[in-house]
């Protein structure tokens, strides 16, 4: 019923859509190319910006520990010698820009790499690969789309069938000196070249046009290389550009330059198209352009993580309880200061929460109507941990969160809970209960148990029936109790499931159960891996019979150092154990 994470992107968004206005939404965009010859311009000797041609030259230094094949590896020496040797050549001897050269020897570690293979002596790298570039001319395109920050395997497709000098293509020259000069750090040009090369065959002056039309936009320079090295795409020739779109809306709401440089990342690719959808679906729940706007700079990844689908997914989760718009803006509104991503995160725990302490699904829905700030905000413990320190039953749990949603905050993981002090009349009924099965009152054992017992006294009484059921004597029940009341605290499916793998499947009498009624306490998991491995060490002849007690009271440690270590292959067998239990058990 709850289920919407298999759900397809684009469906599920026009789902909601459906959902909140009863139409659905259609978007379309155009797509224009450019066309016409190439214009071919001799490139300018000189740069007016040198700033972009900054090089890591010790980071690229450290990368240059080239192997040599016989396990050593090269010096920096060597390496600083081949980098100035290729840059004399592409200089020099080729003719390239000086800036252009020395971007390009600095900045291809592998290219260089495979130059030096063939060099027999360290100490004269700089010489071979001189006498090398000599009498064997270089395909020049594979160290400069290396310098651009492509991999050998990205611009393996991108390199041209019948050229080997840049100096034969000045478009895609001229083009790549467009960037350099406005500012683009050479090795971040390599993703626009993979993701827009139509850009690199411009006619002359379109590229630059291009860019100071986005700069019209943008109005900050430093914005425009963060956004189009984010989305080459933008640069293609199309005056809807989606982000273009987004850019406009977002300044419309106040957002300033410095949320797009802080927060857009030229690692990640974005769904502009899909973050425009959700800007709107904002709009459709009511959320003004102001209230947006806030939400947007407060909380970027309400957008931007994953395209906003995490946003999407938590609008559609909210939906299913049959939340409102009114409760879905004021959510968003007022959302918790922590990623969109550990957001859904947390409402997806907190409803796992309380399904497994057995609330009724009209409750549940009711809570994430009404408290889904408080669901999102903490991520919740879990249900047996909470139980255990708050020293109460499912049952009651799930009153006090009803009755006061705020107290699920005292249950977030790393914080300490106190346990609850219990109830007047629930106190009575479980004194009641034990006094009916023999203990004395306010005695040592009575104050043991119920200062352990968690769950109503009827609840009591069905797991205690249900030992007795299983065979155990009544007055034998009463004295595993005794020694540990807390066996009690299981549902009696569970119950029934310890006794059954112990006396049933391992073979143990019910007096080796009840001489231990604590191995009932062990998750079924560890009496498992324990049992098991006990038996297969008791067959390869390893170690004598054993009670329960000393099988479970031990440590995993100590298990494994005092037992399992007893045998060559004993560790192999207990971990391949605890593999095939810990994924097969779920409890």
């Amino acid at each position: 019923m709850y289920c919407i994470q298999n759900l397809k992107k684009s469906s599920f968004l026009r789902w909601v859509f459906v959902d909140l206005t009863g139409n659905h939404f259609i978007s379309s965009t155009k797509s224009i190319r450019p066309n016409g010859h190439y214009h071919t311009t001799q490139n300018p000797r000189f740069y007016s910006t040198k700033a972009a041609y900054k090089t890591k030259t010790s980071q690229n230094l450290n990368e240059l520990l080239l192997d040599d094949g016989n396990g050593g590896l090269w010096s920096r020496t060597a390496c600083r010698q081949a980098q100035d040797a290729l840059l004399d050549y592409l200089h020099s001897t080729r003719s390239l820009q000086f800036v252009d050269a020395e971007n390009i020897s600095r900045n291809s570690p592998k290219f260089l790499g495979k130059l030096l293979k063939g060099a027999e002596n360290k100490e004269n790298a700089g010489q071979f690969v001189t006498r090398y570039l000599r009498y064997h001319p270089i395909n020049e395109f594979e160290p400069f789309f290396e310098s651009m920050g492509l991999e050998p395997y990205e611009f393996s497709t991108f390199l041209p069938r019948n050229l080997m000098f840049l100096t034969d293509d000045n478009v895609l020259l001229e083009n790549y000196h467009v960037f350099c000069q406005y500012g683009f750090p050479p090795k971040r040009i390599g993703k626009i070249y993979k993701e827009a090369k139509e850009v690199f065959r411009y006619n002359h002056g379109v590229l630059s046009s291009r860019l100071h039309e986005i700069q019209k936009n943008v109005l900050d320079q430093s914005t425009v290389i963060k956004i189009v090295g984010s989305c080459p795409s933008l640069l293609i020739l199309d005056d809807n550009h989606d982000l273009l779109k987004f850019i406009k809306e977002l300044k419309s709401f106040g957002i300033t330059n410095s949320w797009f440089t802080n927060h857009l990342s030229e690692e990640n690719s974005y769904d502009w198209r899909q973050i425009l959808e959700i800007l709107r679906l904002f709009k459709k729940l009511g959320c003004e352009n102001e209230q947006l706007g806030r939400l947007i700079d407060q909380h970027p990844t309400i957008l931007l993580k994953n395209s906003g689908t995490t946003s999407v997914l938590i609008i559609g989760f909210l939906i299913k309880f049959g939340a409102t718009k009114s409760n879905i803006l004021s959510f968003f509104i007022n959302f918790p200061k922590i990623e969109v991503e550990e957001c859904y995160s947390n409402l997806k725990r907190s409803y796992h929460f309380l399904l497994k302490i057995e609330m009724e699904v009209e409750n549940i829905a009711n809570l994430f109507c009404t408290h889904p700030y408080l669901l999102g905000s903490w991520s919740l413990k879990g249900v047996k941990t909470a139980l255990n320190s708050l020293n109460l039953g499912k049952r009651r749990l799930c009153e006090i969160i009803i009755k006061n949603p705020q107290e699920l905050k005292n249950l977030a993981i790393g914080t300490k809970v106190k346990p609850l002090p219990s109830s007047k009349d629930c106190t009575i009924e479980k004194t009641k209960f034990l006094l009916d099965l023999g203990f004395e009152e306010n005695s040592p054992e009575m104050k043991r148990a119920l200062k352990r017992f968690r769950g109503r006294a009827a609840e009591l009484q069905e797991r205690f029936d249900c030992l007795v059921n299983a065979g155990f004597d009544r007055k034998e029940v009463v004295e595993m109790l005794k020694s540990s009341p807390q066996i009690v605290n299981q549902t009696k499916e569970v119950l029934e499931m310890k006794i059954g793998f112990l006396v049933n499947d391992m073979g143990y009498r019910l007096t080796c159960v009840s001489g231990y009624p604590s191995s009932l306490s062990y998750a079924i998991e560890t009496v498992k891996l324990r049992c098991m491995m006990y038996n297969w060490l008791k067959d390869e002849g390893v170690t004598n019979t054993m009670a329960l007690s000393t099988i479970l009271a031990c440590s995993e440690k100590q298990f494994i150092k005092d037992k399992v270590n007893r045998h060559p292959k004993g560790i192999e067998v207990y971990e391949k154990l605890k593999s095939e239990i810990y994924s097969d058990c779920v409890i």
